[in-house]
């Protein structure tokens, strides 16, 4: 596809305030391709006012006992035409989210494959959704419902948007929630492909907006307002820290998956080449922009040299290109911005006295120009104390170490303030089941890596945030649950039986 026409298919840069297309009224956004750092589009982000009034519509409509109430199998078919409707549209959408994102259209196109899994999931939950007869433990009957909470706010990142907000919206919608999704504004255009695709399934208006908008404006709106409800968030560390704690003072449920500084272990009983490929994916794929990559890399010390050697060999053979290229495995980075912290990571742990193996630099060469590529980078001479084994880096930089047995390791992967996930390659599954059980993190990965599942729950521990998304439960997590008991005796309560008969 040319150019001009990608032009064609981008979304026009309009928000979807409650069912309207309209220009936004807040700070000025730009969507950059990351090949080449041409301009997808400049648009106005969402102002407080526009989320203001995208609040109040939703209130209304969400009250509106037409969806309030609707039936959880007919809440489900809005959810089946939603998964339809990105199915039908997969190569628009992987090519829109290639443009504002640099990912490849391979990883683009299995993004938006997963995001009408989602949806589908979540209507099949609906149709198979029971609440509860509880156990009777008094002459009553007693009941547990689950409802709809009100209005959620969604908040997603730049590095996968399009299966971060199915995550989020598929399953507030599902509970009959009305949803406001804000995009990060490094990538808006993605999420707005989305509400085209939801207007087009014939969601109520105004049960969905999307509101790209600074984070300093709108997010701190969608936060604080006290008729959101939930608030689910993917992002840093820091700000979801900012997010609990005005939380905190609305007393209001979140979720935050944040950062990640996730180990990866490599026994010298593995499967070498199945952990070498592993260890690839796990750090590599994705420019290494998610907050499950495998940045910390321990080897046991006998296969230390043999494997790391190869290991270094393999990444010098990973194809850097343009994410339109078939061929292409790690493609750029983001953001010119970002390419420069990432840059700043690596020199300030040379500076500290890590080995560089392979990488640490742009990658030369015209196809390379005006893209903000990095070379993927490994590190070793390192200590699990030292700043890149402590911070995420958020790209394409791995730090490698050695150890020397299971209590080793363990205490090597658990000294971090991270928990998200972990890798482990093992011939032995009891090995792996020790050592797992024993490594604080929310997803353990045993002979592979970055394998999800919209069926399995997912979150973190401490800086890693709180909370679980995905699995039957992220449906309840968006719904307030509510307790009946009903009188199956018929006869006046025993405190007051004697003086109703008196009277």
């Amino acid at each position: 596809m040319k150019m001009d026409q990608i032009d064609d298919i981008l979304p026009d840069g309009r928000l979807f305030l409650a069912g309207e297309w309209r220009e936004g009224t807040g700070a000025e956004i730009t969507s950059v391709f990351p090949a080449d750092g041409r301009v997808n589009r400049v648009l106005r982000g969402a102002s407080a006012a526009d989320g203001q009034e995208a609040i109040a519509r939703a209130k209304a409509v969400q009250a509106d006992p037409a969806w309030r109430v609707l039936k959880p199998h007919e809440r489900a078919r809005h959810l089946y035409r939603i998964a339809d409707g990105i199915e039908a549209n997969i190569d628009r959408i992987s090519m829109i989210q290639s443009c504002d994102t640099g990912k490849t259209l391979r990883e683009t196109a299995a993004l938006a494959a997963s995001a009408a899994g989602t949806f589908r999931y979540y209507g099949a939950v609906l149709e198979t959704m029971d609440d509860e007869l509880t156990a009777q433990r008094a002459d009553s009957l007693t009941l547990s419902v689950h409802e709809p909470l009100g209005l959620v706010a969604a908040i997603t990142p730049w590095n996968s948007p399009i299966a971060s907000d199915a995550q989020k919206v598929a399953p507030a919608l599902a509970a009959g929630n009305a949803v406001l999704l804000k995009p990060a504004s490094w990538s808006p255009l993605t999420a707005l492909e989305l509400a085209r695709i939801v207007e087009e399934a014939g969601l109520p208006r105004g049960l969905f907006s999307v509101l790209p908008g600074a984070g300093r404006e709108i997010g701190n709106l969608l936060v604080e307002h006290p008729d959101i409800a939930r608030v689910s968030f993917t992002g840093g560390t820091s700000t979801g820290r900012m997010i609990a704690r005005k939380a905190a003072e609305k007393l209001m449920p979140v979720s935050l998956e944040l950062g990640g500084k996730s180990p990866t272990i490599v026994f010298d009983d593995a499967d070498m080449d199945l952990a070498l490929a592993g260890v690839l994916f796990g750090i590599f794929s994705s420019s290494g922009q998610s907050c499950i990559a495998g940045s910390r890399l321990f080897v046991q010390r006998g296969v230390y040299d043999t494997f790391v050697g190869r290991l270094v060999a393999a990444t010098r053979a990973l194809r850097v290109g343009h994410p339109f290229d078939a061929a292409t495995q790690v493609a750029p980075l983001i953001h010119e911005d970002h390419r420069r912290e990432v840059a700043a990571h690596v020199a300030a742990a040379l500076e500290a006295g890590a080995e560089l193996l392979c990488g640490g630099a742009a990658p030369e060469g015209d196809a390379y120009a005006g893209g903000s590529y990095y070379l993927p980078t490994i590190l070793a001479g390192v200590k699990n104390t030292d700043r890149i084994c402590r911070e995420e880096v958020f790209g394409p930089v791995l730090a490698v170490l050695p150890f020397d047995d299971e209590e080793d390791v363990i205490a090597q992967a658990n000294d971090n303030d991270y928990g998200l996930a972990c890798g482990i390659w093992t011939s032995d599954f009891r090995k792996a089941w020790r050592v797992g059980r024993a490594i604080r993190s929310g997803t353990i990965w045993h002979n592979t890596y970055k394998q999800f599942s919209i069926s399995t729950p997912f979150g973190g521990e401490g800086d890693s945030g709180t909370g679980r998304e995905k699995g039957r439960q992220g449906l309840r997590a968006y719904m307030a649950q509510k307790s009946f008991y009903t009188d199956m005796t018929g006869a006046p309560h025993p405190w007051a039986a004697d003086t109703v008969r008196a009277t």
